[in-house]
């Protein structure tokens, strides 16, 4: 009875394997994201490095813009 159920294991998961591929060899884009990552911090260090004396005036000036009794 044991044979009879591994064999059937053995041909559904070899069914379900050639049907949907090989789970295990699927990798995802990792490099892709990280790329992304990169490149958004990138450019975050670079608008920050060029407002950076502008960025807490402007904060100021949106949170003056919204409190009661602001602007």
């Amino acid at each position: 009875m044991s044979n009879k159920l591994i064999e059937a294991h053995v041909r559904t998961s070899e069914v379900l394997r050639r049907a949907l591929g090989n789970p295990q060899r699927q990798r995802g884009d990792v490099p892709g994201w990280v790329l992304i990552t990169i490149m958004t911090a990138a450019v975050v260090g670079l608008i920050w490095g060029i407002a950076q004396d502008r960025l807490p005036a402007m904060f100021q000036d949106a949170i003056d813009g919204v409190s009661p009794g602001g602007g």
